[in-house]
């Protein structure tokens, strides 16, 4: 699967959880969604190797 994060394009071979996925970044869960096929999901959905795949960076104002 491809994922997009930060303007950059990862290749995963395997099945992944959100989780993994974030941990394998090096990306922390609280400052960032995950957008699978176009919708937000949580970090215990499983993504397949043919989801379309970005990270988004939450960003809050004060």
């Amino acid at each position: 699967m491809k994922v997009e994060s930060d303007g950059k394009i990862y290749e995963f071979q395997k099945p992944i959880l959100v989780s993994k996925l974030l941990e394998q970044l090096s990306l922390n869960r609280e400052t960032h969604l995950v957008s699978v096929n176009g919708r937000l999901v949580t970090e215990d959905f499983r993504l397949a190797i043919d989801d379309e795949v970005k990270v988004i960076r939450v960003i809050s104002g004060g």
